[in-house]
């Protein structure tokens, strides 16, 4: 019975794998939080915004958040909430080199990181650790590159008729601003997408080289309001202070902000005090 059971152990053992089929669809996804931060995933094809770039895990194992094969070695990048997938350049703003990159993955990890790249792409990029970056979306070849891919719901042009629309009351998710009443959601019955199996863009590795201006101080960002009062508020909790945004006039804005930090350790240890202040909307900006 003993050699049996060794017998089996061992069949066991040598199994194969079971491979696992990359399956690339189109990927938005709902809030979620990580780390203590809020994420509102959306559809962004004019996005240009700069912070912190992280250097994503080694490993080239499973699949990403749409269903692409990982690939450490690739110019591929993950962010929080952007569509997956997405193309985008990111600058290294401390030595003007520049990258186009495939984001095709939920991150990074860390909190405070505005977009993760795999190791190649930092290599290129000539970064050994977190860096301030700039991300640019290339709104003409992200549309090109979700086009026909599973995923997406294609609404008609003409607006749907009520009967067709379900309503659904959902709680603002904890620690969120908004109103105290449950969210409603309308949620329209559409056809998925035909499934288009192509593979995936590879991007070549083409690094440009720009010039190296002063790459920026790092700021963290704690939410805008309309009111001042609510932004002075706000800003008592991280310690900061409320400044006007944007034109004045009767919409006029009020950011929440600490800083300047001269250091990525420095501004990371302002957004642990705020984290652990209980401020769920957060972010660090570079400018």
């Amino acid at each position: 019975m003993k050699h049996a059971v060794l017998a089996l152990l061992l069949l066991a053992s040598c199994a194969p794998t079971p491979r696992v089929v990359p399956q690339p669809r189109y990927n938005l996804g709902e809030p979620y939080r990580q780390g203590g931060l809020w994420s509102y995933p959306r559809e962004a094809f004019d996005l240009d915004e700069s912070g912190i770039a992280a250097i994503l895990p080694g490993s080239s194992a499973g699949l990403t958040a749409n269903g692409e094969p990982r690939d450490a070695r690739g110019m591929l990048a993950a962010h929080r909430t952007l569509q997956l997938p997405a193309i985008v350049t990111v600058t290294n703003l401390e030595n003007g080199r520049s990258l186009r990159l495939r984001v095709n993955d939920r991150g990074p990890q860390a909190v405070g990181r505005v977009i993760g790249v795999t190791p190649r792409a930092a290599e290129l990029l000539g970064a050994r650790g977190p860096f301030r970056a700039r991300v640019v979306v290339d709104g003409q070849a992200s549309r090109a590159a979700i086009e026909g891919l599973a995923g997406q719901n294609i609404l008609p042009i003409q607006a749907a008729p009520m009967g067709r629309v379900e309503r659904e009351g959902l709680a603002p998710p904890d620690g969120a601003r908004g109103s105290a009443g449950p969210l409603t959601v309308a949620r329209a019955r559409t056809e998925e997408a035909p499934v288009v199996a192509a593979t995936p863009e590879r991007l070549p590795e083409q690094v440009i080289q720009g010039p190296v201006a002063y790459a920026g101080s790092i700021w963290l960002e704690a939410g805008r309001f309309f009111r001042r009062d609510l932004a002075q508020a706000q800003a008592a909790r991280i310690g900061g202070r409320a400044e006007p945004f944007g034109p004045a006039g009767r919409q006029q804005q009020w950011r929440v902000r600490s800083g300047p930090y001269s250091t990525i350790p420095e501004a990371d240890a302002a957004l642990a005090r705020a984290l652990a202040a209980g401020q769920p909307e957060l972010r660090l900006a570079v400018e």
